[in-house]
């Protein structure tokens, strides 16, 4: 199922092995419409999934082949592929995991791990663990260089051509001396022309496969919100709580705050649930569950 939702979300076919650069149209996954964007400075806080193992070798959504056995994960909106570290604030391990494939089906994820991702962090699929991701912003552009996709069609510009040059040794200003090498500043090199139609290769990223590096952190308490959604009136936001059970809270410094509308704070990750299907069935659709 996830397979097949994560094909809709690209306007482009699939096929394992056939990796490109993707971010995508707006799609709608359980239930929920998600909207893609590149954000290598993305920074994240909720509950973890681990994605069912499928098929080994299925098309992810940007071509790749998916392999539960290596460090894998699916977002919901990320540019494919991008390195996340994922670390679990109820273990205080963290990894580096390769996003390539869209989801997790089920809302109130932040990210859906693959099985070596998840077992390497301690979580298992029962219990959803507690994680902060944040994108590898160097990593990831390493990831995509070259990819289809990543960047518009490279041009063959040819050379201009190079006619005979006559040249001559002019004598140097009174009050200084020639430099060595005929007239070369020195520790420079002359310039080299390309030869015609030549296109430098791009650069080649990273194996798929990234290395089983566990980090140890420390492990950090959080509490768990249901976050409704944020607005500049404070009616508004007061409007909005009301309708959710929660509260409106000022947030952000200035003359004009912005009022946060959460619900919680919830002791397991079941209560933080049932409290996000209650918020989207009240066509909240950007509510989400966050750490605090």
């Amino acid at each position: 199922m996830l397979a097949g939702a994560a094909a809709c979300a690209s306007s482009q076919s699939s096929s394992p092995g056939n990796p490109r650069f993707l971010v995508g149209e707006p799609y709608s996954l359980g239930g929920v419409w998600s909207y893609p964007r590149e954000a290598h400075g993305l920074e994240e806080s909720g509950l973890v999934a681990v994605l069912p193992d499928g098929r080994r070798g299925r098309p992810t959504a940007n071509g790749e082949a998916y392999d539960p056995a290596a460090l894998m994960a699916a977002h919901r909106t990320l540019q494919l592929p991008s390195v996340v570290r994922v670390w679990n604030l109820d273990t205080g391990r963290e990894v580096r995991v390769r996003v390539n494939d869209r989801g997790p089906e089920r809302p109130g994820r932040v990210i859906g791990l693959s099985r070596r991702a998840a077992e390497l962090l301690g979580v298992r699929p029962d219990e959803p663990a507690r994680v902060r991701i944040a994108v590898d912003a160097e990593a990831s552009r390493i990831a995509s260089a070259g990819l289809p996709g990543a960047e518009g069609p490279r041009l063959a510009i040819a050379s201009a051509p190079i006619a005979a040059v006559e040249r001559e040794q002019l004598a140097p200003p009174p009050g200084t001396r020639a430099a060595a090498g005929g007239g070369n500043i020195a520790g420079s090199r002359p310039a080299m022309a390309s030869p015609a139609g030549e296109v430098p290769a791009p650069p080649t990223g990273p194996p798929a496969r990234l290395p089983e590096d566990v980090v140890q952190r420390g492990t950090v308490p959080s509490r768990l919100f249901v976050d409704a959604g944020a607005f500049f009136r404070r009616d508004l936001a007061e409007r909005r709580a009301a309708a959710v059970g929660g509260a409106a809270e000022a947030v952000g410094p200035g003359r004009q705050p912005q009022y946060r509308v959460r619900v919680g704070p919830f002791v397991s990750a079941g209560e933080a649930d049932r409290a996000l299907e209650a918020a989207l069935r009240r066509a909240i659709p950007d509510a989400r569950i966050v750490l605090d």
